[in-house]
């Protein structure tokens, strides 16, 4: 998910917690704890900084969004929070696991997907039923907050926690509708194509099916209720000399390990790959190439 996304994540589950009988120290502590542990995943973007090799695409949502490092995480908000603000207690500890776990599992259900059981694995697992930045999350995320504060304003709930609990409910709802849907398509492809993946779209319950057969990708949207219909046919030029491109751009050897395939192009000026699954207007933001020399 996007930046923003995880934030409210870490909001709405500062949310949920019953803060009755708190002092505003545990409060605070609280807040940072959940915000924090919404993000700290993240933090891998810093590896760009010295990346000379091209490993970058690798190295972001890879070690940092293991679920082996979640109590890892959470141990160091726990001892920040302990050093910062003297509160303690593994209530801390298991609300920072909590926050952490649920960044590194969102990410999941998107086309970008987490290294989820590195170091044990680095297969990259997204399921692409969620698009990076969802609206709907958000929508609900809005709704619970303006009720919640409606609520409290005309003193009919001093319970706060309990809509936001709900927002929990119907956001994880959202996600398992998309997920049944998206896997029901993915099945339907699976039987046509020998490699398959899925993006979802903005719009919920549309996706696109992204299926290679030999040297074609076709890319197909639509939904489970109407159906699927082309919306691009894509040639990969299987036979192209990757060991060259590899050799001059270091980037195009790692985002053919990170995407689960990708269509070649070997043309008069350009040999090069790219993920499908980024596929708009006519060409991928995830394009690694070199340009050939003239005669």
């Amino acid at each position: 998910m996007d930046t923003i996304t995880h934030t409210l994540f870490g909001l709405t589950l500062y949310g949920a917690v019953d803060k009755r009988g708190m002092t505003r120290a545990e409060k605070r502590t609280l807040l940072f704890t959940t915000v924090a542990g919404s993000q700290i995943p993240d933090i891998d973007v810093i590896s760009a900084w010295w990346d000379t090799a091209g490993r970058y695409q690798m190295w972001h949502r890879g070690l940092t969004h293991s679920v082996f490092l979640v109590p890892v995480w959470a141990a160091l908000l726990a001892g920040l929070s302990r050093l910062l603000w003297k509160t303690r207690g593994w209530s801390l500890f298991l609300i920072g696991c909590l926050a952490v776990f649920i960044h590194d599992t969102s990410d999941l259900f998107n086309a970008w997907g987490t290294g989820y059981f590195e170091p044990i694995s680095t297969m990259r697992i997204t399921f692409g039923t969620i698009p990076i930045v969802d609206l709907v999350f958000w929508a609900l995320m809005l709704a619970g907050w303006l009720w919640a504060r409606f609520r409290r304003r005309t003193g009919h709930d001093r319970s706060p926690h309990r809509v936001y609990r709900l927002v929990w409910l119907l956001m994880a709802l959202y996600v398992g509708v998309q997920s049944a849907q998206g896997y029901t398509l993915y099945k339907q492809a699976s039987a046509q194509y020998e490699q398959v993946a899925l993006s979802a779209d903005f719009v919920p319950g549309v996706f696109t099916v992204i299926g290679k057969q030999g040297g074609t990708v076709d890319l197909l949207k639509g939904s489970v209720w109407t159906g699927v219909k082309p919306a691009a046919k894509l040639h990969s030029q299987e036979n192209a000399d990757l060991d060259r491109l590899f050799a001059a751009n270091p980037k195009a050897k790692t985002l053919y390990e990170w995407s689960p395939f990708v269509v070649i192009v070997d043309d008069e000026t350009r040999l090069g790959l790219y993920d499908p699954r980024f596929y708009r207007g006519g060409q991928s933001f995830l394009f690694e190439f070199i340009e050939k020399q003239g005669p």
